[in-house]
C-alpha cells in the first residue's frame, strides 16, 4: 500500500508539474504575441488655398407662376395655344363659346340706341319747354342704364376669351375642345422662367457674411447658372434657427425650371489656407472626429520601435467633392491613413501599400451621379 500510495503521488507530481511549465510557457507566448500589421493607404497631408463657401439645398420657383384657369362657365370654341410654347402677354389662350352673350348684346345695343334717341328727343323739347324736367331725367337714367347693360354684358365677352396674365412658358394642356368648363376650371400652367428665383436657407449665424448682390451658384446635374441674392427673410425659423434667402437667376439657358431641386453655393469670405484630407481617412464619431497618423511607435515592453498609428482628434471644415478640410489637429507633411481607419486602435501596427487609393478629387464626376 505504501509503495503503490507512493507511485501515485510521484505520478501526479510529474503531471503537475509538467502542466505547469506548459502553462507557464503558453503565458509568456502570450505576452509576447503581438497582433500582424494592417494593411492601409496613407497621403502626406499638404496645405492649400481654399475659398470658404456656404453649401446649401435650394429650390427654383418662378418669378410670376399660376395654373391659368376659366373664369365663368362655358363650351371650350377655340383652344390657341399649343402645350409647352412660349407666349406672351395679352396672348389668347382660349375662347370659350359666346353666341348666347353675342344676342344678348345686340339686344341691349338695339334697347341703348331706342334710348338714346328718347334721351335726345326729350332734350330737344325739354328745351322748347314742351316736357318737364322730370321727363328729361328719366331719360337720361334710362340710356345709361340701357349703356351700362351693353358695356355689361362685353365684359362678359370678353371675359370668356383667356388670355395670358404675363410672358412666360406653357405647361401641358388640361382640356379638350368642346369640352364644358365650370368656372375656376383649371386649363394649363403658365410660368415665367426668366429670370427664375432660387430659395435656400442658411445658418443665422452666416448671415452677418452675405449681403444682397453677392454672387450665388446654382449647380444640378450638368447645370451651373449664376445669379445674384436679391432678398433675405424677415424673420428666422425657430425651429431650425435658419433664415430663408431668395437669389435672383437671369437664366438664358432656360434650363431652370420652377420645383427643380439645385445645389447653392455662396462664397462665405476671403480665401483662407487649410489642410485637406480625403473624407475617407475620418473617423467620424459622437466624442469627437479623428483621424490617425502614422508614425514610429516605441513597444514599451520591448523597447522596440515599429510603424505604428496615432488617434489624433481634429476639427473640421467644409467639403469640396472627396476632400475635407482640416482646421486644427493636423499639420502638413503628417503622414495620414486614408483608408481602413474602421479597422485600426491607437498604437497598431501597420503595413502602407498605396497601390490603389481612395478618390481624393475637390470636384468629382462619378458617372452614375
Amino acid at each position: 500500500m505504501i509503495l503503490m500510495l507512493s507511485i501515485v503521488i510521484a505520478f501526479i507530481a510529474i503531471i503537475g508539474g509538467f502542466k505547469f511549465f506548459q502553462i507557464k510557457a503558453a503565458i509568456a507566448q502570450q505576452s509576447s504575441f503581438q497582433m500582424p500589421p494592417e494593411t492601409v493607404t496613407t497621403i502626406v497631408v499638404k496645405p492649400e488655398q481654399w475659398g470658404t463657401t456656404i453649401n446649401a439645398i435650394g429650390t427654383v420657383n418662378a418669378v410670376n407662376g399660376v395654373t391659368v384657369s376659366a373664369d365663368l362657365p362655358g363650351v371650350v370654341e377655340q383652344i390657341a395655344f399649343d402645350s409647352g410654347r412660349s407666349v406672351n402677354k395679352g396672348d389668347v389662350l382660349v375662347r370659350l363659346d359666346t353666341k348666347q352673350e353675342r344676342a344678348q348684346l345686340t339686344a341691349a345695343e338695339a334697347q341703348r340706341d331706342l334710348t338714346r334717341l328718347a334721351f335726345e328727343r326729350n332734350k330737344d323739347l325739354l328745351a322748347k319747354g314742351i316736357v318737364p324736367q322730370s321727363n328729361y331725367d328719366q331719360a337720361a337714367a334710362e340710356w345709361k342704364q340701357a349703356e351700362a347693360r351693353a358695356g355689361e354684358i362685353r365684359a362678359t365677352i370678353e371675359r370668356k376669351t383667356i388670355r395670358a396674365p404675363f410672358s412666360g412658358v406653357l405647361g401641358i394642356r388640361q382640356i379638350n375642345l368642346g369640352q364644358y368648363l365650370a368656372g375656376g376650371a383649371a386649363i394649363v400652367s403658365l410660368q415665367a422662367v426668366r429670370p427664375v428665383f432660387v430659395d435656400f436657407t442658411v445658418p443665422q449665424q452666416d448671415i452677418a457674411l452675405l449681403s444682397r448682390g453677392a454672387e450665388v451658384i446654382a449647380k444640378s446635374e450638368s447645370i451651373e447658372e449664376f445669379g445674384k441674392i436679391s432678398a433675405f427673410d424677415s424673420v428666422v425659423d425657430e425651429a431650425t434657427r435658419n433664415i430663408r434667402v431668395q437669389a435672383t437667376f437671369d437664366n438664358h439657358s432656360v434650363k431652370l425650371r420652377p420645383g427643380m431641386f439645385v445645389e447653392a453655393q455662396l462664397a462665405k469670405g476671403a480665401r483662407t489656407q487649410v489642410v485637406t484630407v480625403p473624407t475617407s481617412a475620418i473617423a467620424y464619431a459622437p466624442f469627437g472626429d479623428s483621424v490617425f497618423v502614422v508614425e514610429d511607435v516605441k513597444d514599451l515592453k520591448s523597447g522596440k520601435s515599429y510603424r505604428g498609428v496615432r488617434q489624433q482628434f481634429v476639427k473640421l471644415g467644409g467639403a469640396r467633392g472627396d476632400q475635407v478640410a482640416v482646421l486644427t489637429g493636423l499639420k502638413a507633411g503628417e503622414e495620414i491613413v486614408t483608408s481602413g481607419v474602421f479597422k485600426l486602435r491607437p498604437g497598431a501596427a501597420v503595413t502602407v501599400n498605396n497601390t490603389m487609393q481612395p478618390p481624393n478629387n475637390p470636384a468629382p464626376k462619378p458617372q452614375d451621379s
